[in-house]
């Protein structure tokens, strides 16, 4: 991924925590010469080393599954910034917060797939009014949604974090960005503007 200098993140457990926030990612592979992507909901492990998910069985792409690098690219906020609100001529521009994930990936079959598939249903069942867990489905229902799909696991050799928040701008072009974003009242704005102003201070020094 292409990040210059003022925009890249290197904070290891805040693009963790990113990463297990916006969850529902790009599972992009190659096989043949051929680009294959498939979008899901991953689970990033405990120690922040694996990432783990499953596509259906009639996906071709995890035919693709070798030892060949995968990459998982997991989006966050992203918004339009005009260029009326600087304080000098300059182009309009889009600010977003983006990871990418490369790795080894291997397919994860019985046990694994089923504490994978547990973990990922308690992850996004947990704030529902009535949540429901493997333990509620039966045994016959478990195996025959097992056999409709493969499950995987990819080991992160390499992590990339473009935080893309208007560093490059002067003091009061940054807080007019902000205060526009906020405006908005969108929730993608809102979202890049809160990152801002949680990234002002480190940036001005006050």
């Amino acid at each position: 991924m292409y990040t210059p200098k003022q925009f890249k993140n290197d904070n290891d457990a805040e693009i963790k925590e990113f990463v297990r926030h916006n969850g529902f990612g790009i599972l992009v592979s190659q096989k043949e010469g051929a680009m294959l992507a498939t979008h899901i909901p991953l689970e990033l492990s405990e120690d922040g080393t694996k990432l783990s998910g499953h596509i259906s069985r009639g996906n071709p792409q995890w035919k693709s599954f070798t030892t060949d690098d995968v990459l998982v690219i997991f989006n966050g906020p992203h918004t339009y910034i005009s260029s009326s609100w600087y304080n000098h001529a300059n182009v309009p521009t889009w600010n977003y917060i983006a990871v990418h994930a490369y790795g080894k990936i291997n397919i994860i079959e019985d046990e694994e797939l089923f504490n994978s598939l547990a973990n990922l249903m308690n992850k996004y069942e947990k704030n529902s009014q009535h949540p429901v867990t493997v333990e509620k489905l039966t045994p016959e229902y478990i195996k025959r949604a097992m056999q409709g799909v493969v499950g995987f696991e990819v080991t992160i050799t390499k992590l990339e974090a473009t935080y893309k928040l208007s560093q490059n701008r002067d003091h009061e072009s940054y807080n007019s960005i902000v205060h526009e974003l906020e405006k908005r009242k969108d929730e993608n704005s809102e979202q890049i503007a809160q990152a801002m102003v949680k990234n002002h201070a480190s940036l001005f020094n006050t």
